[in-house]
């Protein structure tokens, strides 16, 4: 058998050797509670794009309506127009 030589550590050297542990462990807890605010950042913009295009497209089909409306008034403007001029060229 091998006999490994013990090596003795002081007491400061093993309050080091703690912290540096507890240092890594709060590293980890921080980078886990980044990801988890980063994450509830991404879900509340993911929602907030959803929202901004489920209302263009309300707005799209609103504004696709008027303009079926508008260009159902402007026929029906032209045909008046044009029983006008007829009606006045009648008269003369």
């Amino acid at each position: 058998m091998i006999k490994k030589k013990e090596k003795k550590i002081t007491n400061a050297e093993l309050l080091e050797s703690i912290n540096r542990s507890f240092s890594k462990v709060e590293e980890k807890m921080a980078t886990k509670e980044a990801l988890k605010t980063q994450q509830g950042v991404l879900e509340i913009t993911l929602k907030e794009i959803r929202t901004i295009h489920e209302d263009n497209k309300y707005f799209r089909s609103s504004i696709s309506n008027l303009n079926i409306d508008g260009l159902s008034y402007d026929r029906k403007i032209e045909d008046l127009k044009n029983r006008v001029e007829r009606l006045e060229m009648k008269v003369k």
